[in-house]
């Protein structure tokens, strides 16, 4: 894209963004533009001190306390902002990412969620706010993502459900010109393919593809066992092909082969037709048989790992994926699309370590939905401004070129954007000096929430 068309995109961005913030809008919108040129986030309130924001540091927490963005006006404009270079058939990543407040006793709806880095007696657990962000990908080798949607999972929510109602109203919402192609969405091992697979029962163009676990346990079709017996009941299950076990492995249906760079030799290979056994928390509580879910189970070998990761031996990774037009699916496309999944936890990174996303210490989880959309848009609008600004490149980094930029690149230069852009929020108002607190009153002590542990 052009340097002088890729501007006028992001300039048009910027408004249709401003149309989205309502109350307290335009102390919202100058928010972001210092979010998007500070060095770094140690609070909220140094972002106060930012010549984009123009208001003092009290109209700042008052945004976030009291403000309003309309959550599905901007949903619709981030899904028409896609990233390019994914190919005839968009792929999305599905992940949660959690927002710690381990020791905030007075926020609600907490829970218990698992964290990588961080333990809680002795346990990589963590008490905050879990969101659920699906995010365009694309097969280049570069941390950019494109994040559409974000939702705040609640501790008595189940994830699967939450995943399959947000992948659907995204698809009610996405592009016309995407309509042609069924896209992709690929989940991690948390999610669970039966439950995805029953969630988005009705809408046929949908592909899922989740990690399994090795350890798992497959059957085919009962046809495949031999003839039906003359008394009992018929079977439900075929032959057992367990993940664990080469020897009970079948022909596959399908398979590929291919170099690559990073990984070597990739082999994938497929069965089509398999089934795994439904308990009976599963079925949705429904009388009767437990539904029998068939999908296609994938396999895939490397030969390595990429350069960085070599120290690790490569492993065998187990994919389930199902798909309604009822052909094979494209074998070299599924291992790369999750092979670009983790691109989305550089993003989670990006947000957290260097725009601040969970840096905030707000009370309320509606103060941090609104400070997750605002972290989210501004994001957005680096990524639009990659191809408007030149690299300034520190003499120890390695140079990159102009179309390849990162997003600490992009956001150390788009400062020098942002007059030549403009600013649709008003010019702050003096209001006056706050009365303060009446003398003698006394804030009441606040109440507490215990973060809620998930039930089975």
């Amino acid at each position: 894209m052009e340097p002088s068309d890729a501007l006028h995109t992001l300039d048009a961005f910027r408004h249709s963004f401003y149309d989205c913030l309502h109350r307290r809008g335009d102390a919202l919108f100058e928010l972001t533009d210092a979010l998007l040129s500070a060095d770094g986030v140690p609070s909220p309130v140094h972002l106060s001190l930012e010549a984009s924001h123009r208001r003092g540091w009290g109209s700042l927490y008052a945004a976030l306390d009291r403000g309003w963005i309309d959550a599905e006006a901007l949903r619709g404009l981030l899904a028409h902002h896609p990233l390019g270079g994914s190919g005839s058939t968009p792929v999305y990543a599905v992940d949660v990412s959690v927002w710690p407040r381990c020791d905030a006793e007075c926020s609600p709806e907490r829970g218990f969620y698992y964290h990588p880095s961080r333990h809680s007696a002795g346990q990589p657990i963590v008490a905050g706010w879990a969101y659920q962000f699906i995010a365009r990908l694309n097969f280049v080798r570069e941390s950019w993502t494109a994040p559409v949607d974000v939702l705040r999972v609640r501790p008595a929510q189940d994830t699967n459900e939450i995943a399959a109602e947000q992948v659907k109203a995204f698809l009610c919402r996405s592009p016309e010109e995407e309509e042609k192609a069924a896209p992709l969405f690929v989940f991690d091992a948390g999610y669970d393919p039966v439950k995805l697979h029953q969630g988005l029962e009705g809408w046929p163009c949908q592909i899922l593809l989740v990690r399994l676990r090795a350890g798992r346990r497959f059957y085919a079709d009962p046809s495949l066992a031999g003839p039906p017996s003359h008394t009992g009941r018929p079977r439900r299950h075929g032959p057992k092909m367990k993940c664990a076990d080469p020897s009970t492995w079948p022909e596959p249906s399908a398979e590929h082969a291919c170099e690559d760079a990073g990984y070597g030799t990739v082999r994938v290979r497929a069965w089509a037709g398999l089934h795994p056994k439904v308990r009976a928390h599963e079925g949705r509580g429904s009388r009767g048989p437990l539904p029998i879910v068939r999908g296609t189970l994938v396999l895939v070998e490397v030969e390595r790992l990429p350069r960085g990761e070599r120290r690790r031996e490569p492993r065998v990774l187990w994919l389930w994926w199902h798909g309604s037009s009822g052909v094979l699916p494209d074998l070299d496309l599924l291992w790369r699309a999750y092979a670009r999944r983790f691109d989305l936890e550089h993003t989670f990174r990006f947000l957290k370590q260097s725009m601040g996303w969970t840096t905030p210490r707000v009370r309320h989880p509606e103060q941090a939905d609104r400070w997750t959309w605002l972290v989210l848009a501004a994001f957005t609008q680096l990524r639009l401004a990659r191809p408007c600004v030149a690299d300034r490149r520190l003499p120890w980094e390695r140079r990159y070129d102009p179309d390849r930029l990162t997003p600490v690149r992009v956001r150390r230069v788009v400062l020098a954007l942002l007059p030549e852009l403009g600013t649709p929020a008003k010019p702050p108002k003096p209001c006056g000096r706050s009365p303060g607190r009446p003398k003698g009153r006394r804030s009441d002590r606040a109440e507490r929430y215990p973060a809620l542990k998930k039930t089975a």
